[in-house]
């Protein structure tokens, strides 16, 4: 039986590292700094054993789409939008260790084989909607670009201001991640992450990056814009 986040949370909870951590800030006191970042990283090798996602999502099929009701979310102090007369053409970058760097434009990456999928939307404040996303497959774009056996961690960056989340690679790789492009049958639009944006619904929605310029794959975990400030780095399902 796959475990639960909640299951997760009570037994990280036994080891005592939140009553640590609530001393001091998250990342903790100067000289704590290396014990703290060998218990995240240990922290981090539990969760992903705990909450390894391998099956296939699927939302009720009698559930009505979010639609409208979904909300919009960004960190920049309006709604992202790319000034292609500033910025130029907007293409997406895939590149870190890769053989074959790509720079996709939109009409690029619609070409290649789609999938679109009717999953559930998990927030981290407790709600989730049904959508629907239309869009290539994270693993797809590996291919094409010859990922390295070297690269252990997905770091998918945005035009939204410094926000970026990374995956690890297994979820990351899942056949329901998605560079998404299409939302529930017409084009992403600027309120949802457009021209793309990452969507699974094998993590909370945190972990969706929207605005997408880039998908680096890496050797080291660089964090994220949530989880660099306490939030769960995983965040799996």
């Amino acid at each position: 039986m796959t475990p639960s986040r909640r299951d997760f949370m009570r037994f990280a909870g036994t080891g005592g590292l939140a009553a640590f951590l609530a001393a001091c800030d998250w990342r903790g006191p100067r000289a704590a700094k290396g014990l703290l970042r060998a218990a995240e990283k240990a922290n981090q090798g539990i969760e992903e054993r705990l909450l390894r996602h391998l099956a296939m999502h699927n939302a009720a099929s009698d559930g009505p789409l979010a639609g409208a009701a979904l909300p919009r979310y960004f960190i920049s102090p309006t709604v992202p939008l790319w000034d292609e007369a500033a910025r130029g053409r907007w293409t997406l970058e895939v590149s870190g260790l890769v053989r074959r760097p790509l720079r996709l434009t939109l009409d690029e990456l619609m070409r290649l084989e789609s999938r679109t999928q009717r999953v559930d939307h998990f927030c981290v404040e407790g709600w989730t909607a049904i959508t629907e996303w239309t869009g290539v497959r994270v693993s797809t774009l590996a291919r094409a670009a010859g990922v390295m056996p070297q690269a252990a961690f997905v770091d998918f960056q945005s035009f939204d201001e410094d926000y970026h989340e990374s995956w690890d690679m297994e979820s990351a790789l899942h056949p329901q991640t998605l560079i998404a492009y299409g939302w529930e049958g017409r084009r992403l639009g600027p309120g949802h992450g457009a021209p793309a944006r990452l969507h699974s619904p094998i993590k909370l929605g945190y972990k969706s990056v929207k605005y997408l310029t880039r998908v680096a794959f890496l050797p080291d975990n660089p964090g994220g814009y949530w989880s660099d400030r306490g939030y769960e780095w995983h965040a799996g399902l």
